[in-house]
C-alpha cells in the first residue's frame, strides 16, 4: 500500500497558503516547511521493556523562511490554526523584525544573498510500505522480540544479555512558498540486535541491524541476523590488541560506507565551502583515489533510511556523482549555500526537526560495486585484516585526515584467514592516501541505514552509507 499524507497537513494546506501570502506582503521570499510524522520505538532486553511513540525523527510542526533586503530570516512553531491566520502572520513578523533590530544594533556584517530562484511546481508522492508504525500490532512485535532475546539467550552460555530493538517512522512533510506545493509521505524502519557476552571478568558485545524504507515488517529480518549476533560477541571475547602499524587491510561493506560517510561526506558538505572549512574545495576536477573508486550521494542512491522524494528546502532529490574513476567532480548542497556559491542545490537540504535550521546534510553516500571476488581479494594479500563492523568515525575537512573505530580484525595471512581477531580497532589516515590505495573492490554492495549523522557535536539527522569489500592500506591500532 501506498504510506498516505497527513489528513492534517492536508486540512491545513489552504491556511499555509494564506499566511504565505500575508507574509509575501513585507518579504521577497517566503517558504513553510511542515511536517507532521508518527514513531513506533520499541526496544527489549532479558531486563528491560519500552515502548514509546517517538523517535528522532517524529515531529509536528512548522519552519517559515523569509528574505528581505539579501538577509534570510527563520521562524519555527508547532501550532497552528487556519481560523487565524492573521494573528500568525503579525506573531510572526513581529518576532522577525526583532531579530532584524537586534542584528543593526549590534553592527553585524550581512551575508547577502539573493531570492530563491523557484518555478511553479506541484508535487505529491507517497512511497510504498507494507505496515504503518501507527497501525502496527505492538504487542505482536514484543513479543517477537522476546522470541528473538530468549533464542539469543539460549544460543550460548556466555550471553549475559540481549537487547533487540526497532524503530519505524511514518514521514509526512509539506513545503510551500509563493510557487511551490509540495508533499510527500513514506515510512523508514530500522532495527537492531546486541548480543552481551561475559567471560572471566572480560564483558564484550556485537551489534546486527537492518534498515529500509518500508514499515515494522522489516523487524522479521532481525532473526537471520541472531546467530551471526551470537557468534561474534563470543568470538570477541578472545579477541586480541591491534599491534599499530600500517597494513594491507580489507574493508567490509558496513566499513567501506564508514569511510565513505567519513572521507567524502562532511569534506565535500559545500556549506563548509562558502566558510573555507573543507579541504575538498581545492581537489573539485583533481584525482582523490585510484581508478576504481566512484562515489554517488544522494536520496535516491538507495531505499534506505535517509530516501525521500524532496529535502526540506523544497529541492528534488537527486543522485550526485562525487567521485568519477578516481576524480573528485562535485560536492553536494543545500540551497542557500548553492546561491552563495554560483552553483545549483543537489537536494540535501536536511533540518533535524521544525526547530533546527537546515544544512548540507548526506543522505544515501556508496562507493560503487567493481568486478573483483571477496575469495580473490583475501587471496591476494600476504599479511593484513579483513575490518567488519562499524563503530564510530571522525573527520577532519580542514585537513582531510580520518579516523574510524571498528569492531573487530579477522587476520590474514599467506592469503587465508587465520581465525585470529582484534578489536576494537583505530583506523586513521589522510583520506586521499586512504583512496588512492585502493587497488581491489568486489562485485557485491551493501547499504546500512541504522545510524545517525551530527554536524559537528549537534544536528542529528537519520543517513546511510555503504559500498562493496575495498582492499587498501591504512594505519591500524
Amino acid at each position: 500500500m501506498k504510506a498516505p499524507f497527513s489528513p492534517y497537513l492536508n486540512e491545513i494546506s489552504d491556511g499555509i497558503r494564506s499566511l504565505i501570502g500575508c507574509l509575501s506582503k513585507d518579504y521577497e521570499y517566503v517558504s513553510i516547511h511542515a511536517a507532521d510524522s508518527f514513531g513506533l520505538n520499541i526496544r527489549i532486553s532479558t531486563h528491560a521493556k519500552s515502548v514509546s511513540d517517538r523517535t528522532l525523527t517524529s515531529e509536528r510542526g512548522f519552519a517559515v523562511r523569509v528574505m528581505k533586503d539579501g538577509l534570510y530570516s527563520e521562524y519555527s512553531f508547532n501550532q497552528f490554526d487556519p481560523g487565524h491566520v492573521e494573528e500568525t502572520y503579525r506573531q510572526i513578523k513581529e518576532a522577525l523584525d526583532a531579530q532584524l533590530f537586534m542584528l543593526k544594533q549590534c553592527g553585524t556584517e550581512i551575508f547577502e544573498t539573493p531570492a530563491i530562484p523557484e518555478e511553479e511546481t506541484v508535487f505529491s508522492g507517497e512511497k510504498e510500505t507494507e505496515q504503518l508504525p501507527e497501525t502496527a500490532d505492538t504487542q505482536s512485535i514484543i513479543s517477537f522480540f522476546k522470541e528473538l532475546c530468549e533464542k539469543g539467550m539460549a544460543m550460548s552460555e556466555h550471553l549475559i544479555d540481549c537487547t533487540i530493538t526497532g524503530q519505524s517512522t511514518h514521514i509526512s512533510k509539506l513545503f510551500m512558498s509563493t510557487k511551490k506545493d509540495l508533499r510527500q509521505s513514506y515510512v523508514y524502519s530500522e532495527a537492531t540486535i546486541i548480543p552481551v557476552a561475559s567471560k572471566d571478568g572480560r564483558n564484550t558485545y556485537a551489534y546486527e541491524g537492518v534498515s529500509g524504507l518500508c514499515g515494522p515488517e522489516l523487524f522479521k529480518k532481525l532473526e537471520e541476523h541472531l546467530p551471526a549476533a551470537v557468534k561474534t560477541a563470543e568470538e570477541m571475547l578472545g579477541a586480541e590488541r591491534m599491534e599499530p602499524g600500517e597494513y594491507e587491510i580489507i574493508t567490509s561493506p558496513e566499513v567501506s560506507g564508514l569511510i565513505a560517510h567519513e572521507a567524502f561526506g562532511h569534506g565535500v558538505e559545500m556549506d563548509m565551502f562558502v566558510k573555507n572549512r573543507a579541504l575538498g574545495k581545492e581537489y573539485i576536477g583533481k584525482r582523490v583515489g585510484s581508478d576504481l573508486v566512484t562515489m554517488h550521494e544522494g536520496a535516491l542512491c538507495a531505499d534506505n533510511t535517509s530516501s525521500y522524494f524532496f529535502d526540506d528546502e523544497g529541492v528534488m532529490a537527486g543522485d550526485v556523482t562525487e567521485i568519477n574513476h578516481g576524480i573528485l567532480e562535485t560536492g553536494i548542497c543545500d540551497t542557500l549555500s548553492a546561491l552563495r556559491l554560483g552553483t545549483k542545490p543537489t537536494g540535501n537540504g536536511k533540518r533535524q526537526n521544525f526547530e533546527h535550521k537546515a544544512y548540507t546534510r548526506m543522505t544515501n553516500t556508496l562507493f560503487d560495486s567493481g568486478n573483483d571476488r571477496l575469495e580473490d581479494m583475501i587471496a591476494s594479500v600476504s599479511y593484513g585484516w579483513l575490518l567488519e563492523g562499524m563503530e564510530s568515525g571522525m573527520e577532519d575537512p580542514k585537513h582531510w585526515g580520518i579516523q574510524c573505530i571498528i569492531s573487530c580484525g579477522r587476520e590474514i595471512k599467506d592469503g587465508k584467514l587465520t581465525g585470529r581477531i582484534a578489536a576494537p580497532i583505530i583506523m586513521t589516515g589522510y583520506v586521499p592516501d586512504l583512496l588512492s590505495n585502493i587497488s581491489m573492490v568486489s562485485n557485491d554492495r551493501g547499504v546500512f541505514g541504522n545510524g545517525y549523522c551530527g554536524k559537528g557535536y549537534k544536528e542529528f539527522v537519520k543517513t546511510a552509507d555503504g559500498g562493496p569489500y575495498l582492499k587498501t592500506k591504512a594505519r591500524l591500532g
